[in-house]
């Protein structure tokens, strides 16, 4: 396609962007032990009016900062909306780090499987059985593992002290997903994500010459990414003031404006 045959002159823009991107602007503890139901607990934001703004507002800086990569804007349309699907979870979760936005939670006042099942024929309903690997209908809290894996990530980065071009380089390896299904220009996408981890190598090297371990430090932040369900992040972030959100329509809606 195209886009392939201007893979060499666009990997060198990629960098190029990434390394000028200047962008204005409590460590999760071990998982407790003993019964795994801790880990199944469900937990809601503390302040979700609050936590939910912030993220909001990441979002919209993140998806400006996508449009502003001319790499990017090189695409198609369907395969800009095929990446930004897929990455923009990890995405906002970067940014949420690098903006040092903290999450406060308290356990969900959520009735359990036996109340909803006596409630249920209390009333003459019935209780469908959720379908394997999805939710129920209505509101489904994520589960305190799940939380603990978001506040693990993001101690994670606080403690490396991610620069805002570290940062810009880790998007752009997330961005540039050439494993997504449906992509046509996998080739192209494969050497802006090879640009990007290189940059960040030379980055690293450059500025913190007595930590060699720093960049595969940076790189298990992505691996801690990709454990990371785009779900839980949806269920966290959006449904509490927006409800059943479709994260397809919304992301398509804002990509389409003029962020």
């Amino acid at each position: 396609c195209r886009c392939c045959a201007e893979g060499r002159r666009h990997s060198s823009i990629l960098y190029s962007i990434l390394r000028s991107e200047e962008r204005a602007g409590p460590a999760a503890g071990p998982a407790p032990r003993g019964c795994p139901c801790g880990s199944r607990r469900r937990v809601a934001l503390r302040s979700p009016q609050v936590a939910c703004k912030a993220a909001s507002a990441v979002l919209v800086k993140t998806l400006r900062f996508v449009q502003n990569v001319p790499c990017f804007q090189e695409l198609p349309l369907e395969e800009q909306l095929l990446l930004v699907r897929g990455c923009w979870a990890p995405l906002l979760l970067l940014g949420l780090a690098q903006e040092r936005v903290h999450l406060e939670t308290v356990e969900s006042a959520e009735p359990s499987m036996l109340q909803r099942i006596l409630t249920a024929r209390q009333h003459g309903e019935r209780t469908p059985a959720p379908a394997p690997g999805r939710p129920h209908h209505g509101p489904h809290p994520p589960a305190a593992g799940d939380i603990q894996a978001i506040k693990g990530f993001l101690a994670k980065c606080w403690s490396l002290d991610i620069s805002t071009k570290e940062y810009a380089y880790l998007k752009g390896t997330v961005l540039f997903n050439p494993d997504l299904p449906g992509l046509q220009c996998t080739q192209y996408i494969e050497g802006l994500q090879r640009e990007a981890q290189q940059a960040l190598n030379e980055h690293v090297r450059l500025i913190h010459r007595g930590d060699e371990a720093r960049f595969a430090k940076l790189n298990v932040v992505l691996s801690l990414l990709r454990s990371i369900n785009a779900n839980v992040v949806a269920e966290l972030f959006f449904r509490p003031i927006i409800g059943a959100v479709n994260m397809d329509d919304m992301l398509l809606e804002m990509l389409c404006a003029k962020l």
